[in-house]
């Protein structure tokens, strides 16, 4: 089948229609709301419309932060054959279909894609009507939409050197403007007031991303009475799921360290600024948004999938910035006998000036550049 026309803008003095396809997880959503943002104050007039499905984190946080936000219908792939193999054909044309008449109802001018399983049908819909590719990979092993995806174009772009995707460029991950001008030391005071956390004493900050992870808050509520004891605060990100009704707050009588959990923690960078050390999965976003702040991190890879994750804290891991910590390692008594030793001033001092230099905070711009002037956008438009 040849390609539809393309469906581009109608004259030149159009703004540019971007759309930027991701979702699903934070790892997808944060970099694609971080561009956005970008895109937002590089080109003003600029139409910038997100593309998700209902299954995701994006009908939040994309709202939120105040983009447009259009579905399509969820493709996800089954690990095993059965009955749900066989219907994704059919599932993959309906929302390539829908997809398409997104591209077409905003004069799609290019699409820049983050990967996971709604990007799919977007870059191939994009494919259809000649609307140019633009891709960024989050983590150091690629996801199946990406791999495809470089197939489709020569503008390829990623978060770690070593992403085996062809035409590759590293730019580093997109970060929010909240992020990379974040000052840690001069936020701690009121981003601990912000959690209702003592000013003084040490935090750790404790996060398996938007669903939590069973392994770090097994090991966490089994030794957050010994951490409490030892003056250590702990500001808990349990996943939304995972809050219920009987966790509650603690604040120690004797030391005045508190225990508080939440179901998900939205502004990230007050969290960093509140805490000292962090132990956490290690998606691209985490291990990334921690170096570019400085603040030193025990990573827990996620036990599935292929790697990714420790693939992903590789480069701060060998430049003594964190500790990479395997999730059967993962215990109370880890917790209780490691975060003390790890937490004092002088490791945290040598952690974080590790961490200079890692992370890019010019990703956002570069990525927002490269995906206006493919749309066809110069300075000044």
């Amino acid at each position: 089948m040849s390609p539809a026309s393309p469906v581009g803008r109608g004259s030149r003095a159009d703004p540019v229609s971007v759309v930027l396809a991701g979702g699903g997880t934070a790892g997808h959503t944060s970099p694609l709301i971080a561009t956005a943002h970008e895109i937002r104050r590089l080109a003003p007039q600029a139409q910038v419309t997100a593309v998700g499905t209902a299954r995701g984190l994006e009908t939040t946080v994309v709202p939120e932060a105040g983009l447009p936000l259009q579905l399509v219908p969820p493709v996800p792939l089954p690990r095993r054959p059965g009955k749900d193999l066989l219907l994704v054909p059919a599932r993959l044309r309906r929302a390539v279909q829908e997809a398409g008449r997104i591209l077409e109802s905003i004069s799609a001018d290019v699409v820049l894609g983050f990967g996971g399983y709604v990007s799919t049908p977007v870059y191939l819909a994009a494919r259809r009507r000649s609307v140019p590719i633009v891709i960024h990979e989050q983590n150091a092993l690629p996801g199946l939409a990406n791999r495809l995806a470089a197939r489709l174009t020569d503008h390829v772009f990623t978060s770690f050197p070593d992403t085996p995707l062809p035409h590759a460029r590293c730019i580093g991950l997109p970060l929010r403007a909240g992020i990379t001008g974040l000052d840690r030391d001069g936020g701690r005071v009121a981003a601990r007031a912000a959690f209702g956390l003592p000013a003084n004493g040490s935090t750790l900050l404790v996060s398996g991303g938007s669903q939590g992870a069973a392994s770090l808050n097994r090991a966490v509520f089994g030794a957050r009475s010994r951490l409490l004891d030892q003056g250590i605060s702990v500001l808990h990100a349990v996943g939304t799921k995972n809050l219920t009704e009987d966790l509650v707050g603690v604040t120690d009588e004797a030391t005045g360290a508190v225990y508080q959990p939440l179901a998900y923690i939205a502004a990230m960078e007050t969290a960093y600024a509140a805490a000292d050390l962090m132990l956490g999965r290690c998606g691209a976003s985490t291990v990334l948004e921690t170096a570019a702040v400085g603040l030193p991190a025990v990573f827990v890879p996620y036990p599935h999938g292929n790697g990714e994750q420790a693939r992903n804290a590789a480069g701060v891991v060998s430049t003594g910035g964190g500790v990479l910590l395997a999730d059967t390692d993962c215990t109370p008594d880890w917790v209780t006998e490691q975060i003390p030793s790890l937490i004092q001033p002088a490791v945290l001092s040598r952690m974080s000036a590790a961490l200079a230099g890692v992370a890019r905070p010019d990703a956002a711009t570069v990525l927002a550049r490269q995906t206006l002037s493919l749309g066809g956008w110069t300075e000044g438009d």
